[in-house]
């Protein structure tokens, strides 16, 4: 019975196990991308977790009929359930298991404490027609053995804000078949972070890789917090044909003097610079085709540049998902009866000249 597994051990047949998002990482990770060293708590801690501690049908009795329209109610259920799981105890072996995992982490990463994030991932996040993503909690830049078990506490009542439980009864998706895991993985110092499609987001274009990215942690990017620079590569020449940088205002960073993440504004004479080199866009993009080359669909990731390491070593995936729009969507020729690969290699052959 796992509590805990090692990044390394997982694939994309280790979903049930250790949900969506941390399944992926040890997908890529085993594929040859760069991805920061953690580890998963797994589904089965967590279902031992509330069933050794008694609250198991407890929460189930809770949200048994509960109207998702009645704010009062949800609110108030919401609540009762959070508060079930943070007091609750955890089992010494869970307990030990968490440690002795992190403890390793820092072995690995020869820290004495590692900075690490703590991310919720739900066995029905990540999947390519699931909306579930983001609906639970990350915590950031999280120091100490004793702080990472409380994360992850935290990461469990996740599973149970009033948005994740009115989305389930809304889409009549049984809450006892969503099961939550949380990842532990180390944090990337970033000087520039933020998200890449393997297709054009707005229109579908196949052809193109398109980049945001912004100073600091992803967060600002995620969140829709500034306005992101954003780079369009072409995926066959490996040229950028669009770049647009925008004023960045404000950055995600870790602050020592708290000990927290926090929002910093950032000086005028770094705000209309570009976050990223010419030669970090393109290694960007040679990794966004190889990890839609491995799961051979588009795919929807997250990338942070490490400020302390040197190129190509600074760059990391931290997360990756089926990208959801326009990947359901049924695949037809965009132009006449032209294929994907042919639209591809003639936008290639006009930008090579012949002699």
């Amino acid at each position: 019975m796992a509590y805990i597994i090692d990044f390394k051990e997982l694939n994309k047949s280790s979903l049930p196990q250790v949900g969506g998002k941390n399944a992926n990482l040890g997908e890529m990770i085993n594929a040859g991308i760069r991805v920061p060293p953690g580890f998963a708590v797994t589904t089965t801690c967590y279902e031992q977790f509330i069933s050794t501690a008694g609250i198991h049908d407890q929460i189930f009795s809770l949200l048994d009929g509960l109207d998702p329209d009645n704010m009062d109610a949800l609110n108030k259920v919401t609540e009762q359930i959070q508060a079930l799981i943070i007091d609750a105890a955890l089992t010494p072996e869970a307990h030990e298991a968490i440690v002795s995992a992190y403890a390793q982490l820092c072995r690995e990463c020869r820290l004495e404490t590692v900075p690490v994030a703590v991310r919720s991932s739900a066995t029905a996040e990540d999947l390519p027609t699931a909306s579930f993503a983001g609906q639970q909690d990350t915590y950031l830049w999280i120091e100490g053995v004793d702080n990472v078990i409380r994360r992850v506490r935290q990461c469990w009542a996740s599973l149970f804000t009033a948005r994740a439980i009115s989305y389930r009864v809304k889409n009549n998706f049984p809450h006892d078949k969503v099961l939550i895991s949380v990842g532990v993985q180390q944090m990337v110092n970033s000087k520039a972070a933020g998200v890449m499609f393997t297709l054009n987001p707005i229109n579908g274009d196949p052809s193109k890789v398109v980049i945001e990215g912004a100073w600091g942690l992803g967060e600002t990017v995620v969140s829709g917090t500034v306005n992101p620079d954003k780079f369009v590569v072409d995926k066959v020449v490996m040229e950028t044909s669009e770049k647009t940088i925008s004023a960045k205002q404000v950055e995600c960073i870790f602050d020592p003097g708290t000990a927290e993440v926090i929002t910093a504004d950032i000086a005028e004479d770094r705000q209309n610079q570009c976050c990223l080199e010419d030669r970090e866009i393109k290694a960007l993009a040679v990794v966004a085709k190889n990890i839609e080359k491995h799961y051979g669909r588009p795919m929807d990731i997250e990338w942070a540049i490490d400020g302390t390491l040197d190129f190509p070593e600074n760059i990391f995936i931290v997360q990756a998902r089926p990208e959801t729009v326009w990947g359901q969507k049924e695949q037809k020729p965009l132009i006449g009866k032209k294929s994907g690969y042919e639209l591809l290699m003639e936008q290639a052959m006009k930008r090579i000249k012949i002699p």
